[in-house]
């Protein structure tokens, strides 16, 4: 699913994604720990601050990776709007209709 972010509050985005009622997976509790939240920035990238080593670290583990990918819990929204796509599938879990 992709979703577009316009808030500009300096918090992570899966804290945005939540305040705005958008379910992120984060089995770690944004520990940096996992890769659940691992979310693709399709639109206002460079606004985000820079990864860090563990966030990439992590980042190689991330199910479908991108040149764009980001750990939602990492990563703070700037002073652009976002567009995020959420990934159908991660190491941990996988989204279906429920049954």
């Amino acid at each position: 699913e992709i979703y577009t972010l316009s808030l500009h509050d300096a918090l992570p985005i899966l804290e945005v994604a939540h305040n705005a009622g958008v379910e992120i997976h984060h089995a770690c509790d944004g520990s940096c720990a996992c890769t659940t939240c691992h979310v693709v920035i399709r639109e206002g990238f460079d606004s985000l601050n820079e990864a860090s080593d563990q966030e990439e670290d992590m980042l190689d583990k991330a199910w479908g990776l991108e040149m764009d990918s980001r750990l939602s819990c990492q990563c703070v929204v700037g002073d652009e709007d976002l567009v995020v796509e959420i990934p159908k599938y991660n190491i941990n879990h996988a989204n279906e209709a429920a049954h």
